[in-house]
């Protein structure tokens, strides 16, 4: 987020944000699992602008030994910004803090939902390339990991989305763009395990209220009900038969 110096208006005159969305109306998504064949799982996400791809391998032996674990799997979490995803230059040079702490929280989730006493000794490695941004893209990169995991066949308690809600002068909105991530006056992402709306992951920055963080929420939820049907059928296609 940006000062309130030289902040571009997010809303048009007719209420609507720049890209004609409502409030609680989410960019166009489209899930597509299997499709990396060198991969156990796969899944390729277009959501608004953003392009996301994430592959897993496992449940694998671990590299190094020493950091296996014989009571149960070992979630490695890699999450990556292709050099010419965006016009900043934080994916020009490799892995950076912004990379590792976004790897290091998507790890935490998945070690949440998968059940990894099924596999002792091993590693699961998740790997997420931001191949184009946008805006949002953790909470794309979690959403695309969890059809990817569900497609390598790897046992989970649900699978998991990601959204993330904000604020626009005194509008909750919903799947911030980058234009609105930089200069909104909040954003909040958030995921979400949906049998029973379990929070997996909430960060924040900027300022919400107690009521403006339940209204969050209660449009991350909504959205994730469209979110969760498209992951769904995305791994229903895999297995369609014409």
């Amino acid at each position: 987020m940006a000062s309130s110096l030289n902040k571009p208006e997010l809303l048009r005159q007719d209420g609507k944000r720049l890209d004609g969305r409502d409030f609680d109306e989410l960019r166009p998504l489209k899930i597509t699992a299997n499709v990396i064949k060198n991969a156990n799982g796969s899944a390729y996400t277009e959501w608004g602008n953003n392009k996301v791809l994430a592959a897993v391998y496992g449940p694998k032996e671990v590299v190094p030994k020493h950091l296996s674990d014989p009571s149960k799997a070992v979630i490695k979490c890699r999450y990556a910004m292709a050099p010419f995803s965006s016009l900043s230059d934080h994916g020009r040079s490799g892995p950076n803090r912004r990379a590792t702490e976004i790897s290091k929280v998507t790890r935490e989730v998945f070690e949440n939902v998968v059940l990894t006493k099924e596999f002792p000794d091993t590693a699961i490695e998740i790997s997420i390339e931001i191949l184009q941004s946008d805006g949002g893209t953790r909470a794309a990169g979690i959403t695309t990991a969890a059809v990817a995991l569900a497609n390598a066949g790897i046992p989970m308690k649900d699978l998991v989305y990601a959204v993330s809600a904000g604020k626009i002068k005194d509008n909750i909105v919903l799947d911030l763009n980058m234009i609105e991530d930089n200069y909104s006056d909040a954003d909040m992402p958030v995921a979400i395990a949906p049998r029973n709306n379990n929070i997996l992951l909430l960060q924040m920055d900027g300022g919400l209220t107690k009521a403006q963080i339940n209204s969050s929420l209660d449009k991350v939820i909504n959205a994730g009900k469209i979110i969760s049907k498209i992951q769904r059928q995305a791994l229903l296609d895999v297995y369609k038969i014409d």
